[in-house]
């Protein structure tokens, strides 16, 4: 059990530093504009807030800039905030439990929406210029998490292909490369 608090409250201050005009900047994840990137993390928020109350959910489907709420500035972080207190909560942690149309046993639907809320701050933060901090217990989780994924596994649902990272580049480096993203990427 660990506390995705200081990664949700990283992820919504960068949610809130979005402007209007970063809504169709590219991020390093290829498919998605910020927008759409934003309307994922939404979702997310939501499937992962009901995974660990172990909440009956389907429909999650995100990825969307159309479906963006208009208040996402301030809905959003409320979200995340709602996700990060679910998961406080010893019983999210124990049994089994749904998220994204899979069942998986609790502690590893809590290192998924860790990971999920890390990379995508960090996809959010590259895209829009905004800093980016990990807290390096929580990278830790991530790094064993993202290194659990076999090359079999890596068919784009979850994570594209590993890119190459040097084995003595920082940690942060090394989860990015793990996760099928570049961690040189750049807006431009």
């Amino acid at each position: 059990m660990f506390d995705l608090t200081p990664a949700a409250d990283q992820l919504a201050g960068l949610v809130r530093g979005v402007t209007d005009g970063d809504l169709k900047a590219p991020t390093p994840c290829p498919d998605y504009t910020v927008g759409d990137l934003l309307d994922h993390v939404n979702g997310l928020s939501v499937a992962f807030t009901m995974a660990a109350t172990k909440t009956p959910l389907e429909g999650t489907a995100s990825g969307d800039s159309a479906r963006l709420p208009l208040d996402f500035r301030e809905s959003m972080p409320a979200r995340l905030d709602e996700l990060a207190a679910a998961w406080r909560s010893p019983s999210a942690w124990e049994g089994m439990t749904r998220a994204g149309g899979v069942d998986l046993p609790g502690e590893v639907a809590g290192a998924v929406a860790l990971d999920e809320i890390v990379l995508h701050a960090w996809d959010l933060a590259r895209a829009t210029g905004q800093p980016f901090t990990v807290d390096p217990g929580l990278l830790q989780v991530v790094h064993g998490f993202v290194s659990s994924i076999g090359p079999d596994d890596r068919d784009g649902s979850l994570f594209g292909t590993a890119v190459e990272v040097d084995p003595n580049a920082p940690l942060l480096d090394r989860v990015l490369g793990l996760s099928g993203r570049d961690p040189a990427w750049s807006l431009g």
